[in-house]
């Protein structure tokens, strides 16, 4: 819990006061990495870890590329010298390999590759089972409000519309690991 406790420190000092709702969503998407640990059995506290600290990299000191998930892998890698693993489930969640792709930055994400898939599915469900003020959300209604707060010409809006299905299908396989081991424990 030694990482935990490290990550959860740095993802409030860096983002509690000038990001408070980053914040919140941060914790969210903690809580609901914790609710995940009986599936990932001993990669469930480095997925806590990473849970609190994905969004590190919209914090000014992280800001590089302009590509959050990219600035927070690099800052926690670079300047915290954090577990490469860690590092690499900041820089692949969610939308990011669209994101990279439409800015240009594929080359810079896969320093940080290869992503591990179980990982990123279950950072991308913490994610999109968090909405930005820290309330639980359903992954399809999550994305909705993502492509309506950004809009249609915004990199964002392109990256998710085109990572949607894909979004969703990791939602849906951690879900099913989920179900899963609850079956395997009532037997």
């Amino acid at each position: 819990m030694q990482l935990v406790k490290w990550a959860h420190d740095l993802a409030e000092s860096l983002l509690a006061d000038s990001l408070p709702r980053r914040w919140a969503h941060s914790q969210r998407v903690y809580s609901q990495a914790l609710t995940l640990a009986p599936a990932l059995g001993e990669d469930a506290e480095l997925l806590a870890a990473a849970a609190i600290v994905h969004d590190v990299g919209y914090a000014r000191a992280a800001v590089d590329t302009g590509q959050h998930m990219i600035d927070g892998a690099r800052y926690l890698r670079d300047e915290m010298g954090a577990d490469p693993r860690l590092c690499s489930i900041v820089a692949f969640h969610t939308s990011s390999p669209w994101e990279a792709s439409e800015l240009g930055l594929d080359e810079a994400l896969t320093e940080f590759g290869p992503a591990e898939p179980e990982l990123v599915d279950a950072i991308t469900y913490c994610d999109l089972t968090s909405t930005p003020a820290g309330d639980l959300a359903d992954p399809a209604e999550r994305l909705a409000e993502v492509l309506e707060r950004y809009g249609p010409e915004h990199v964002v809006f392109r990256a998710v519309s085109a990572a949607r299905p894909e979004l969703m299908a990791r939602v849906a396989r951690v879900k099913r690991r989920r179900a899963e081991v609850v079956e395997a424990k009532l037997n």
